[in-house]
């Protein structure tokens, strides 16, 4: 009776073999999963998603997390379009800032030092590129002066008149019909005409 229950069993189950399993897609769709989850880690709010809803308590996901650093290889990198994320996955290998990014307050300063990152990284680039001022350009030899006509002088009504005028103020500028500055203006002189209507 006990042999027939063993053969019974080794019937239900399928006979292993050595065969490897090959992707359908040749592992197109796994790079593009992987991918999307790599750069997703570039978004401090989905960091602190994923220590709210504890997937940093379970050690597959750690594994997992390990598992791609893969990412950071030059072959992989040229996929990826935010760098950030290769810092992050770096940083989440750590026990203490998975931790850290359970809390709202770690969330909000990480993702303020990225701004400050984003907002100033071309400056501080350019303080690397050209550390020393640019040299200062040589004086030229002074060249001789062509000779000078005399000027007929002005005559005195032309003076009188013009000292007289006042001198044009550059806020007179009357913009062209159509123009951007004329209907800024056309607006701003509405609002002076409700405000003297509320005051009067």
């Amino acid at each position: 009776m006990a042999s027939g229950t063993e053969s019974d069993e080794t019937a239900d189950t399928p006979p292993l073999t050595n065969t490897i399993y090959k992707d359908p897609d040749d592992g197109r769709q796994r790079f593009l999963l992987e991918l999307e989850f790599v750069q997703c880690l570039a978004n401090p709010t989905y960091i602190h998603y994923l220590a709210q809803n504890r997937y940093f308590e379970d050690e597959a996901f750690i594994g997992y997390l390990k598992y791609l650093q893969y990412w950071q290889r030059p072959e992989y990198t040229k996929f990826i379009m935010y760098p950030h994320c290769l810092f992050f996955l770096e940083q989440l290998q750590n026990a203490n800032f998975r931790n850290a990014m359970a809390h709202p307050v770690n969330k909000e300063l990480a993702h303020r030092q990225q701004f400050y990152f984003w907002k100033n990284y071309r400056n501080n680039r350019l303080k690397h590129i050209l550390p020393r001022p640019l040299p200062e350009p040589v004086a030229a030899p002074p060249t001789p002066a062509p000779p000078q006509q005399p000027v007929p002088p002005v005559p005195a009504t032309t003076v009188s008149v013009t000292a007289n005028a006042p001198a044009p103020s550059p806020m007179q500028y009357v913009a062209p019909p159509g123009s951007a500055l004329a209907k800024n203006e056309a607006r701003n002189s509405g609002v002076d005409r409700r405000k003297r209507k509320k005051e009067g």
